[in-house]
C-alpha cells in the first residue's frame, strides 16, 4: 500500500494539493499533510469491503462502479465539483463505515488544527481520484484485480492498520507512540464498522 500511496502522491499529489488548496482556501502545506493521511483511510475502507463483502470480486465491483481512471485527466474540475457539493458524503456511501469519514475528519482536525468540515469536504473529492488510480493500476498491470487485493494488505497479515501505520510513521506524518495510537484507534474504529 505504501508504494501505491507514494506513487499516487508523486504523480497526482502536487495537482491535487493545488486544487484542494485553491477550492477550500487552505494553504498548500496543510493540504499536503492531510492528503497522505486520508488516502490510507480510503484504502482501508476498500480492504474492509474486500474482507467482509466478497474478496477481490467486491473490490473489482467497487472499481467498476466508482473507479474511472479518466478523472485523473481533469483533477481541477473534479475537485471543484466535489468540494462544493453539499450532498457529498464524507463516509463515501458506507465505504468508511457508518460515520467513519466524520470520525477521520474530527481526529485529523484535532491533530492538524484544521476545521473538520474542510477535511470532510476533502474526502469525497479525494476518493474518486484514489479509485481512479487503482482502476488504472488494475487495468494496466499484469496482476489485475489480484494485484489490487494484495496491495490493500501489503504484508499479507490480514490487517491494514499496521501497513498504514508503517507508511505514516515512515513518511514522518505521525511520530512515535502517540501518532501510532491516534492512527490505530482511528483505523480500528473505521475498519470494525
Amino acid at each position: 500500500m505504501a508504494n501505491f500511496i507514494d506513487e499516487f502522491m508523486k504523480n497526482y499529489g502536487p495537482e491535487v494539493t493545488r486544487q484542494m488548496s485553491s477550492n477550500l482556501n487552505v494553504d498548500q502545506g496543510t493540504v499536503a499533510k492531510i492528503l497522505p493521511q486520508l488516502a490510507p483511510l480510503i484504502l482501508g475502507g476498500l480492504k474492509r469491503q474486500k474482507d467482509d463483502q466478497g474478496g477481490d470480486a467486491r473490490v473489482d465491483h467497487i472499481l467498476n462502479k466508482y473507479g474511472d481512471s479518466s478523472v485523473l485527466n481533469n483533477i481541477k474540475d473534479l475537485i471543484a465539483s466535489k468540494v462544493n457539493d453539499s450532498s457529498a458524503d464524507a463516509n463515501l456511501g458506507g465505504l468508511l463505515g457508518q460515520g467513519g469519514g466524520v470520525m477521520a475528519a474530527q481526529t485529523l482536525s484535532k491533530k492538524l488544527n484544521v476545521d473538520s468540515s474542510i477535511i470532510q469536504r476533502m474526502i469525497p473529492a479525494l476518493a474518486p481520484l484514489i479509485l481512479g488510480a487503482l482502476t488504472k493500476k488494475r487495468d494496466t498491470s499484469s496482476s489485475g484485480i489480484g494485484g489490487i487485493g494484495s496491495l490493500l494488505d501489503a504484508d499479507g497479515d490480514g490487517s491494514i492498520i499496521d501497513d498504514v501505520a508503517g507508511y505514516l510513521l515512515k513518511s514522518g506524518t505521525a511520530s512515535g507512540t502517540k501518532g501510532k495510537g491516534i492512527l490505530g484507534s482511528l483505523l480500528g474504529g473505521i475498519l470494525r464498522r
